[in-house]
């Protein structure tokens, strides 16, 4: 097995598995083609989903696997720089995948490109894999990106959710559809298997309807997304409406925060940290998505994929206004 980097003397909190990318962006406005430089940013769902978290006070751990080169040390070092304690499988195969975001404006909207073939992750099997955070830890989190890469990272992530379930480690799953990677039916199989072991389900209104086939309006969807799949809670994210959840006996609604836009990519995955950190420490569900959507309302004011917030700023920007509705 390849060697691990080290982990901290203290188990994580909550524990993110999936790939981190290099995001390569230009100025808005300038087209790829045109391009002579790249701002360069760390980006990826679940190490997304650890940052957010972290920095809202929960010890985090990002499970993976990278390739040994300055590319992989760069990915790793700047979970470092914002306290996540990575738990990386190394290896000397594969690489670091890329993404590349044009941003225009309307009516040119922004444009990604991927290029993440041969990337290290998609050969991840659990036996290159430290469990010992997932089974000690409060939380494990994965996203339906990471299923979405390969067969063997299918297998891979129904494993980590059995594993961290049978620990009676709470199960948390975010949808995070995306069309690049399967279409709906496929999606749906694989998916539906793997929420045999999930407790929390995030997903957003779009993704319920296209992927998991569920109609109605948003609370009827989550009630019935709950009955179907024997989840604990779903969450439901609604764009510019904010956020639901059901916790199995009550609708609890959070409107979205007023936000100037700079960067929008990584808003969902800040919604699920700050979610999480809230609740993991404690907090009601109405609350957790309170906190879920003042962090995605900070995150689309930061450039880059990562939610670079402090407790301070979401609090301040949750008692500057929003409403929420129990029923």
């Amino acid at each position: 097995m390849p060697a691990l980097a080290p982990l901290a003397d203290v188990m994580p909190d909550l524990v993110t598995f999936g790939e981190s990318l290099l995001r390569l962006g230009t100025d808005q406005g300038t087209p790829l083609e045109e391009t002579d430089a790249f701002d360069v940013y760390v980006g990826g769902a679940e190490g997304n989903v650890a940052v957010a978290a972290q920095r809202l006070g929960i010890d985090a751990t990002w499970l993976s696997k990278l390739p040994s080169t300055p590319l992989g040390r760069r990915i790793v070092s700047t979970y470092r720089s914002h306290g996540i304690s990575p738990a990386v499988a190394w290896t000397d195969d594969g690489r670091v995948g890329t993404y590349y975001l044009e941003r225009g404006t309307q009516p040119r909207g922004s444009r990604v490109v991927y290029d993440r073939e041969g990337a290290a992750i998609r050969s991840a099997t659990p036996a290159e894999l430290s469990t010992d955070p997932i089974t000690e830890a409060r939380a494990f989190h994965v996203s339906g990106i990471t299923p979405a890469l390969s067969e063997t990272l299918a297998e891979t992530t129904g494993t980590l959710l059995s594993v961290a379930a049978g620990a009676d480690t709470t199960t948390t799953f975010d949808v995070n559809y995306r069309s690049n990677l399967w279409d709906p039916a496929t999606a749906a199989e694989t998916i539906g298997q793997l929420l045999v072991d999930v407790d929390v389900l995030f997903v957003a209104e779009r993704d319920a309807r296209t992927v998991l086939d569920v109609d109605g309006d948003p609370d009827a969807m989550a009630r019935a997304l709950a009955e179907e799949y024997d989840l604990g809670l779903v969450v439901v994210t609604l764009g510019a409406d904010g956020a639901l959840a059901f916790d199995g006996s009550m609708v609890h609604r959070q409107d979205a925060f007023a936000t100037e836009t700079v960067d929008s990519v990584g808003a969902g995955d800040a919604f699920v940290g700050g979610f999480l950190a809230s609740w993991l420490d404690g907090a009601p569900v109405v609350e957790a998505l309170d906190r879920g959507v003042a962090t995605a309302a900070l995150k689309r004011t930061i450039e880059g994929d990562l939610a670079v917030v402090t407790p301070e700023m979401v609090a301040d920007v949750s008692e500057a206004g929003g409403r929420e509705i129990d029923r």
